[in-house]
């Protein structure tokens, strides 16, 4: 990787770079519910005592779909505080706006605004979190571009073929095309970058002559067959790639060998999970360009709280209890207590000296009890330390693995796959139900529905509070069956459950299914504002018409204002 010096001048690009902040995790929690907000500011004022040039995010500012009001007044709050200024904007946007930030009605950078002072811009991608969602497509971070605080861009609107069309900048002679792609469900995309349906839209001229920065919120880890994005996918004439969605930070550029350009993985800024990937030192970058040349800087970050995470095998402990050993679930616990007190000390160690990391660590202790051992009480456990950790609840996770019975073959044996934990951690709604369907009998397989589908509208029910998700779907789906049959003259009942199966399997994994799943979502939500329900949560909607395009009126683009073109 080239670097460039590390001194200030008028050709070098100073970015920070941060993702999946998730604003608003766990607000309510008594100990861990301004977690999220404290480490923005402190984000923020990295940004600002650096004097950055801009502010990249690559997706998941907001924890949920819907953020409450609290969540949404302290995030307002705090990019006013320092984001606005008089401070001058050093770059010029070159591209057509009005591509780059079509989901607004004021369609150009925020910081040539004439209405505004705008000294840090912000530009930001979509995560699967705060995603775009409902009739008019709209999302928590349109409500911050609507004031003017957030440049929301990598907005596709459509499901068949996505062109990404970059934001270029120039500062001096450094020219920066800036690509973005918000969260999009991994099979679709997959199945769309394998049908030649992404592409990547290039400068017209000097393409040789334009460092080009790609951000984008999707797997890359592999969670199955197309439940990820390949890095191969991606275009070779890419510098470097931020990657958002993964939590574990691995921030450090890593060389793609095959498409020979870097990938950056900044990694979530707050544990959402209990899991080994939360548990590596969260850090933000900055990112300076010069000409074609970069450096990426990590600064780690001092107001996130601690986590550590041990695996204990009792098993493997025989000289200190065995299943026979008398009174062994006592001593069990005993052992799982002085491992735990092991980890606080060593949090307080680390602590010593940074008055900004909070107080109470997260401590997470997982104990697999195969082998005829038995679990204790975790309640009375957790009484323990309810004073010193954050998370007293849930700190003992127990797990069984259990053996693969019957193998034939002793050469063929894969012993990886020999034990296989019983817990599930991490897996999505959608996972589930797919898993569900794959091992449940013939006669409770769906009929009308895909496994897709059903997967589609019970996450929509479970994570954004979309009540009639499954029921519209499913009413939806079977007037569109109820038609097909007609326009086939089907009258025989064998030859109707041929015709539907043949219905269903048809639309399996094609852009019809996409369409009809998110039609059905658009008309619960559709409902749902029938009702009076608003589209955030708290939010009064009685005198205002969200999703009403009638009587809109166009804005006039400005004709000053700092950093114009």
């Amino acid at each position: 990787m080239h670097s460039v010096s590390l001194a200030y001048d008028e050709d070098t690009f100073k970015i920070l770079i941060a993702t999946d902040i998730h604003l608003g995790y766990l607000e309510k929690d008594a100990i861990r519910g301004n977690d999220t907000y404290t480490t923005l500011d402190e984000i923020l004022q990295c940004a600002k005592q650096n004097e950055v040039d801009f502010i990249l995010l690559g997706g998941d500012l907001f924890h949920d779909n819907k953020p409450s009001r609290q969540c949404l007044h302290k995030c307002l709050t705090m990019l006013r505080k320092y984001c606005m200024g008089d401070s001058p904007v050093r770059f010029e946007i070159l591209s057509d706006q009005k591509v780059n930030f079509n989901t607004t009605q004021f369609p150009w950078v925020n910081y040539q605004d004439e209405n505004l002072n705008i000294s840090i811009p912000v530009f930001s991608i979509h995560g699967n979190h705060d995603d775009p969602t409902g009739v008019s497509c709209l999302c928590a971070l349109d409500l911050l571009s609507a004031s003017g605080l957030v440049n929301h861009f990598g907005h596709s609107h459509s499901v068949e073929k996505i062109e990404i069309s970059p934001i270029l900048i120039q500062k001096g002679i450094t020219k920066l095309a800036l690509y973005g792609l918000g969260s999009i469900p991994d099979e679709r995309l997959y199945r769309m970058f394998v049908n030649k349906q992404v592409s990547m839209l290039r400068p017209k001229e000097d393409q040789d002559g334009w460092f080009n920065l790609f951000t984008i919120h999707q797997n890359r880890s592999k969670h199955g067959p197309t439940n990820y994005i390949p890095e191969q996918f991606l275009d070779d004439f890419l510098d470097l790639v931020v990657w958002g969605h993964e939590h574990e930070c691995l921030i450090k550029p890593t060389l793609n060998e095959q498409q020979l350009f870097y990938v950056s993985q900044p990694g979530s800024s707050v544990a959402t999970s209990l899991s080994p990937g939360e548990a590596t030192k969260k850090k933000i970058g900055l990112l300076r360009v010069k000409g074609r040349k970069m450096k990426l800087q990590e600064i780690p970050l001092k107001t996130v709280r601690q986590f550590f995470i041990e695996d204990v095998v009792l098993a493997d402990h025989q000289d200190c209890f065995t299943p026979d050993t008398p009174h062994v679930t006592k001593k069990v616990e005993d052992y799982c207590f002085a491992k735990v007190t092991e980890m606080l000390d060593e949090a307080e160690r680390e602590r010593l000296g940074c008055r900004l990391t909070p107080e109470k660590p997260l401590i997470r202790l997982r104990v697999d009890y195969s082998g005829g051992f038995e679990a204790f009480n975790t309640s009375r456990f957790s009484q323990k330390f309810v004073d010193r950790v954050a998370n007293p609840k849930d700190i003992i996770h127990f797990i069984r693995r259990r053996e693969q019975k019957e193998i034939k073959d002793e050469s063929s044996i894969d012993y990886g796959k020999l034990f296989k934990p019983t817990a599930v951690e991490g897996l999505r709604v959608e996972d589930l139900v797919k898993q569900y369907f794959e091992a449940a009998e013939q006669k409770v397989q769906l009929s009308l529905l895909t496994e897709q589908g059903m997967g589609k509208a019970i996450q929509e029910f479970v994570d954004k509070d979309e009540k009639e998700a499954i029921e519209e779907l499913i009413t939806y789906q079977l007037q569109k069956t109820q038609l097909h049959l007609q326009s086939r003259g089907v009258t025989t009942e064998q030859d109707i459950d041929a015709e539907v199966r043949l219905f269903k399997d048809s639309k399996k994994n094609t852009a019809e299914e996409e369409k009809d799943i998110q039609e059905a979502m658009n008309r619960a939500k559709a409902h749902r504002l029938e009702r009076g329900d608003g589209d955030f949560a708290d939010q009064d909607v009685s005198d205002v018409n969200m999703d009403s395009d009638e009587g809109s009126v166009p804005v006039a683009a400005p004709t000053r204002g700092r950093g114009c073109i």
